[in-house]
């Protein structure tokens, strides 16, 4: 028996958007046949994406990148730019895991990617991951879009960071800075703690103030922010 005390969970709202029908019904079959999830839209392009978002405001969107029309990144740009929106993850849906777009769609707002060959019980874990607030981006996955992406290796600590990035960093403390560097390696809390030894608790709440600090939606946009400010930069292999 539930505890009266704790109010109870309601089901993720999630809209779909890509401009195969087929596929949408595919996805809504798998999400409708989970308790803790329920489609409530769909969405063929991306016009109508944020046209539904703005209207039905869902927990997770899931959004295709290549589509007629108005793509996903555009509206994925639409839908994060939009303070009334701010509670809105947005999943990107790739053909291919290595899709070009990726980088793009994460700084436009996106809270990670998904390849569409992946299991039904990945994209089930997606909704759940993005919906609590996390990245898909972390650890794992961080680690690969460094190496495809942004870093073409691991990522180092840019000496003159602190001077590029100072304009936007300037509110971090010290300690969040370091933690900032770590997130950007596509470290986990746990991996965290114990390289600057401390806690994965204290980790958490220096990775959550600095994302209240720099704004950032989650963790993939902190992974983004560490690169473009300067603080870290692609070592090269």
């Amino acid at each position: 028996m539930s505890d009266p005390a704790i109010p109870p969970v309601s089901p993720a709202r999630v809209l779909l958007v890509d401009d195969q029908a087929l596929l949408r019904s595919a996805f809504r079959v798998l999400v409708d046949s989970e308790p803790d999830m329920t489609v409530v839209g769909e969405a063929a392009d991306g016009a109508q994406a944020v046209e539904l978002t703005r209207r039905l405001v869902p927990d997770v969107v899931l959004m295709d990148i290549r589509m007629p029309g108005t793509d996903g990144l555009a509206a994925t740009r639409a839908i994060c730019a939009d303070p009334a929106l701010s509670q809105v993850r947005v999943v990107m849906l790739t053909t291919f895991e290595v899709d070009e777009y990726v980088v793009e769609s994460l700084r436009a707002g996106a809270s990670g990617f998904l390849g569409k060959g992946a299991e039904p019980d990945e994209l089930l874990n997606a909704i759940r991951v993005t919906r609590a607030g996390e990245s898909l981006l972390s650890p794992a996955a961080t680690k690969g879009l460094i190496a495809r992406f942004l870093a073409q290796g691991e990522p180092d600590p840019a000496p003159d960071g602190a001077e590029r990035g100072a304009g936007r960093l300037a509110a971090l403390t010290g300690r969040e800075r370091e933690v900032l560097v770590q997130v950007a390696g596509g470290l986990s809390n746990d991996e965290i703690g114990e390289r600057l030894t401390v806690s994965p608790l204290t980790v958490k709440t220096h990775v959550n103030r600095a994302m209240a600090k720099l704004g950032a939606r989650d963790r993939a946009q902190l992974v983004v922010i560490a690169y473009e400010s300067g603080l870290v930069r692609p070592r090269a292999e």
